[in-house]
């Protein structure tokens, strides 16, 4: 399902393959389930997805309570700072949002709800590694590719160790033009009842716009009052 985007809404049996890494036999195979499923549809030589993948979602999102109780506090962060505000969950080596309040665009992709991008090269992947125990976070890192997206982005794993430890002494993060050109963040983590980091928070802004020390100074007190509020209501659920 994943070899489907935006860029590549159908697709050959041969171009999935290739997308997906699996040989044309296993290809097929998981097609012809997927359509029968419903999540696939087929014309000519082409598939693509149906609406219905969006269940798949939904189903995940509504048995979760994070993007309900970090909603309202999101809007009024971004109306606070006037800067896009989004919270994000990890799933194996990759951050997926799951809360957003956009106020410009700032990427060059289109951030919705459901969007992944590697946790190595973000800030609130950066924090939600950060919230693990070394031997796990390295574990993650060890089984994730390390892309240079940008030519800031920091790919040895001894350096990103190191990134890791400094977001766990001062509890936030900070990623500059590692994720995309021009693309400055700063997140900080967001904790269950029992104190285990369960998902994170960011403000995202441009290096055009703010500085390094204006992230700093004016968006995460802001940012770090925002995710105490939330804590507060996930330690109720």
């Amino acid at each position: 399902m994943r070899a489907f985007d935006g860029e590549h809404p159908e697709l050959t049996l041969s171009e999935v393959a290739r997308r997906a890494d699996i040989t044309r036999a296993a290809a097929g195979r998981f097609l012809r389930t997927l359509e029968q499923l419903g999540y696939v549809r087929s014309g000519e030589r082409l598939f693509s997805l149906t609406p219905r993948v969006l269940e798949l979602g939904f189903s995940y999102l509504s048995a979760l309570s994070i993007p309900e109780i970090v909603q309202p506090h999101l809007e009024r962060l971004s109306r606070e700072v006037d800067e896009s505000v989004s919270a994000a969950v990890l799933d194996g080596g990759d951050i997926v949002y799951v809360a957003r309040v956009p106020t410009r665009r700032i990427m060059s992709v289109r951030i919705t709800i459901g969007t992944r991008f590697p946790a190595f090269a973000t800030s609130m992947g950066r924090v939600l590694l950060a919230g693990m125990p070394d031997a796990v976070a390295g574990a993650v890192l060890a089984a994730s590719a390390l892309p240079s997206l940008t030519e800031r982005t920091v790919t040895d794993a001894a350096a990103l160790r190191a990134a890791l430890d400094r977001v766990r002494a001062q509890g936030w993060a900070l990623v500059d033009g590692e994720l995309e050109p021009g693309l400055r963040s700063v997140a900080v983590p967001l904790h269950d009842r029992r104190g285990d980091v369960v998902a994170a928070v960011n403000v995202s802004t441009s290096a055009t716009r703010d500085s390094v020390e204006h992230v700093v100074e004016q968006y995460l007190p802001p940012l770090q009052r925002t995710a105490v509020e939330i804590d507060a209501e996930l330690r109720l659920v």
